[in-house]
């Protein structure tokens, strides 16, 4: 069955976001953090694009941070969720100088320089809608090429609806780790969000489903590109990388 782009959104994504690589959490790695300023400064004098993860904290700030918990990236125990901005401000990574950052702070970094992706957390239980509304709040002032994605469809369904110049995605996977294992369950994610784009695992590219929604007008973007038969896979199945280490040009 090949889709066509009426059937998935009615709204043209923006040109520049598949003439760009994305650094994955930023350019990390070699004592560099993921998710980092440091990492956003060093994509930018590469030329790449910057995707980050973003999750609220407890007073309703949007972070960039990655894990539920602190342990693997700061050392610390803890929900990340549970503090406050400024207590997370003030927290380091493991073996760097570099702080937690917030969303403003990544925005005042780039500057408009570099495209941005902000995949917004999502989990059971979990209340995205308010992550959209801050993610919202903080890009008001920001005039620089942007994003939103999640694998939570709820989150480009939101954005559609209350800030649809926004551009939205729909992050997917098909593996044990995802949530939309089976086809029916992808398919009812696509209908739902009616995203403006696809960010599709590598490990699952190429399939005849994605093959039919790029042949129909939706952009594929596809992650983790960390090594060189994946970037060459990713080159020929998706319209950009959004890449780390090996999979790096």
């Amino acid at each position: 069955m090949r889709w066509s782009r009426s059937k998935v959104s009615n709204r043209q994504a923006p040109a520049w976001l598949t003439e760009w690589e994305y650094a994955h959490r930023g350019l990390h790695g070699d004592g560099v953090p993921e998710n980092s300023l440091q990492g956003a400064r060093l994509a930018i004098e590469r030329g790449m694009g910057i995707e980050c993860d973003t999750q609220r904290s407890a007073d309703d700030h949007p972070m960039v941070f990655h894990d539920w918990d602190l342990k693997r990236l700061t050392g610390l125990q803890g929900d990340f969720g549970g503090r406050a901005a400024d207590e997370l401000r003030a927290y380091r990574y493991l073996e760097s100088n570099e702080h937690i950052a917030s969303l403003k702070d990544l925005l005042a970094l780039i500057g408009g320089r570099v495209p941005l992706l902000i995949e917004i957390k999502s989990k059971r239980g979990y209340h995205v809608e308010r992550s959209c509304a801050i993610v919202k709040q903080a890009l008001e002032a920001y005039s620089g090429n942007h994003a939103v994605m999640s694998f939570d469809p709820r989150v480009a369904r939101w954005f559609r609806r209350n800030s649809p110049e926004t551009c939205a995605g729909l992050v997917m996977r098909e593996d044990e780790h995802g949530q939309t294992q089976k086809l029916w369950q992808r398919r009812l994610a696509l209908w739902f969000a009616k995203p403006d784009f696809l960010a599709y695992h590598i490990a699952a590219l190429p399939n005849p489903w994605v093959r039919g929604l790029r042949a129909g007008g939706l952009p594929i973007l596809t992650w983790t590109v960390n090594s060189p038969e994946k970037r060459a896979r990713a080159l020929e199945h998706a319209d950009a990388p959004i890449s780390e280490g090996a999979g790096l040009a």
